[in-house]
């Protein structure tokens, strides 16, 4: 904590020696009401700006720009913004750097908006470099805060160009610049290679890094040769302690590898297809030995078979209850882990990671490509179970962060509940009614025709396979002729290969996500789905997919712990392009496919990262000014 308190004053210090205005000078005479300078100096923020509102003139002047650095000293955030407004109405004061000051105190309390309100009323007002590159460093402080490091990198890149170009110091730019940077995708760095030199020569770092990462040697020669390319780049300010971390991140070495899971009871069979996809990895791994150990044996005696083995890491266990059990025993606490599943509790050790096939993961997926779509309302279909409420609960907590339009929502109990469900969100009953008024009004026949809402611009359906099947065609024959077709989609728990290798059903249309192994045309290992096929032709959907996890699992340990610090990596595996957070949660983006003429065909669809409300308001302001 003290740290941050004295980078919170540096940082400050920095953005008030930008100001031209000269503060008013410390005089005998002016401190003398003051009762003395040592008081001032031991005052508290709160005190000395009380006592600047009963002065005048360059001492009132000089109390609140001390109110101002013990304010920042104190992390009194709304205090700052009180004594910047009361420096607003004085004259003498430059008003830019005061601004900047307020939407500083503003982005510390977390009001965004109103942050990057002020910051865009100043953008024709930014004549001084030193105050252009400090609007710069706050608005991509603001965007980064809200973990959105590709808007953020534009500005950071403003402020670090022209920092560089007239020699100005921002203390922790390079650092937080760096920091946002290794947040990205090799294809969003590859995007942002281009401009001038200095944003060239940040990404190509950054590049770099992610390429060599865990070869040392090329590291050091790509390094070597980035210096020569880009000499005095503000980038060496941040090179020499992060290359050492960096390069000693070489790839995990596994002598012995121990994969708990399930091998006796009643999920046997979950562990069986697990062993499964463990062995087929292995078989391009670089792991001496790997032990198989049954998850429901006691803590005790994984314990002991554990102290015996002494394992190089661990994956596993599988079931939730495992976890938990292993949690509270503190079986597993001294061993890197990947878990085989997600954890509620707090992770033990920064060695523990978490991989679970979270349908989450898609609902998100599918959320960020509504919005980049630009649809407006979606329909959300799901059973009225426990899995279905939750995930329509995610999907609404997500939503309301980037559009103030609620979705519409339809949770069915059974197949005989459907119709009358989604009859009822489209509104085609009201319309009955209407056609009934109607015809009761005249004794001749009057030809009609039922009319769905029109409001409702995407469908998103969270059912099973079978219920899937059972939904599209309600949709379709409710859907109003005189309506635009609306778009469906749907998640993995719509696709089955077991279903459509009989029967894909009236699915024309359909998009969904899925994962590559299990979409025969995104497969690139085709010798391991030609193998597979041969050996279990029958396996069950759950069997399949749980054989990906597992060979992901084992195929992505030597790079576990690069993925782990750097964010931006990603891991092309069965299960999806696989990435790790910072509290050790294995995300997965996966593919998008579509039912087309009784076929399944790979579509690209279009996502990027939603901006979120408080953005979209402050981006609003800015176009109107």
């Amino acid at each position: 904590m003290r740290l941050k308190l004295v980078s919170l004053v540096i940082i400050l210090s920095g953005l008030s020696a930008c100001s031209t205005t000269e503060k008013p000078t410390k005089t005998t005479e002016n401190l003398s009401s003051a009762n003395s300078t040592s008081q001032i100096q031991t005052a508290d923020a709160q005190s000395m700006y009380q006592l600047a509102l009963n002065r005048q003139g360059a001492d009132k002047i000089q109390l609140l720009y001390s109110a101002r650095d013990a304010a920042i000293t104190e992390q009194q955030w709304p205090l700052l913004e009180l004594v910047c407004t009361e420096l607003e109405r004085t004259p003498s004061v430059d008003q830019v750097q005061n601004k900047l000051y307020i939407a500083f105190a503003q982005k510390q309390q977390n009001k965004n908006n109103a942050a990057l309100e002020i910051l865009a009323s100043l953008d024709n007002q930014l004549s001084q470099p030193e105050h252009f590159a400090w609007h710069q460093y706050l608005t991509a402080s603001v965007y980064a805060s809200q973990n959105l490091p590709k808007e953020a990198m534009t500005y950071f890149f403003r402020a670090s160009e022209t920092a560089s170009k007239n020699n100005l110091t921002i203390p922790q730019l390079n650092r937080d610049l760096w920091q946002n940077l290794q947040q990205l995708s090799s294809y969003a760095l590859e995007r942002f290679n281009r401009g001038s030199v200095v944003q060239q020569g940040w990404v190509n770092l950054a590049l770099y890094h992610q390429v060599y990462l865990g070869a040392p040697v090329e590291l050091d020669q790509a390094i070597n040769n980035w210096q020569r390319r880009y000499p005095g780049h503000p980038a060496i300010d941040v090179l020499p302690k992060k290359v050492a971390e960096l390069m000693a991140i070489e790839p995990l070495k596994i002598e012995r590898l121990v994969v708990l899971l399930p091998q006796s009871g009643a999920n046997e069979r979950l562990g069986d297809a697990l062993k499964a996809g463990a062995l087929a990895a292995l078989d391009n791994a670089s792991i001496g030995e790997t032990i198989f150990i049954d998850e429901m044996l006691s803590p005790a005696e994984i314990s002991a078979k554990l102290l015996e083995i002494q394992p190089s890491f661990i994956v596993g266990p599988l079931l939730k209850g495992s976890i938990d059990k292993f949690t509270v025993s503190k079986t597993l606490l001294d061993y890197p882990v990947l878990h085989l599943n997600s954890f509620d509790g707090e992770r033990q050790s920064a060695q523990h990671y978490f991989f679970a096939l979270n349908p989450e993961h898609e609902v998100q997926q599918a959320l960020e490509h509504f919005l980049t779509v630009g649809y407006q309302k979606p329909m959300l279909l799901a059973p009225n179970n426990s899995a279905g409420q939750r995930l329509v609960d995610f999907f609404n907590m997500q939503w309301q962060r980037y559009s103030e339009t609620a979705p519409q929502v339809g949770l069915y109990n059974n197949k005989e509940d459907m119709p009358t469900t989604i009859v009822s969100l489209l509104e085609v009953d009201k319309s009955k009614e209407r056609i009934a008024t109607v015809k009761a009004l005249f004794k001749q026949e009057v030809e009609s025709e039922t009319r769905s809402r029109r409001d409702i611009d995407v469908i998103y359906i969270l059912g099973d396979a079978i219920e899937t099947r059972l939904i599209k065609p309600y949709l379709d024959v409710n859907v109003s002729t005189f309506a635009d077709r609306i778009p469906l989609y749907a998640s993995s728990k719509s696709h089955s290969k077991q279903i459509d290798s009989t029967d894909k059903g009236d699915l024309d249309g359909l998009y969904f996500t899925e994962l590559p192994w299990m979409l025969s045309g995104q497969i690139t290992d085709h010798t391991l789905r030609q193998q597979y096929n041969s050996l279990w032709p029958e396996q069950a959907d759950i069997s399949q997919r749980l054989f990906a996890m597992a060979y992901d699992s084992v195929a992505m340990l030597s790079n576990i712990t690069q993925l782990s610090m750097i964010p931006g990596k990603r891991f092309n595996g069965l299960t999806g392009q696989l990435s790790i957070t910072s509290d050790g949660q294995v995300n997965r983006h996966l593919n998008w496919a579509q039912y087309k003429d009784r076929q399944i065909q790979a579509v690209q669809l279009e996502t990027t990262a939603p901006l979120p409300l408080f953005m979209q308001s402050a981006s609003t302001v800015s176009d109107s000014e």
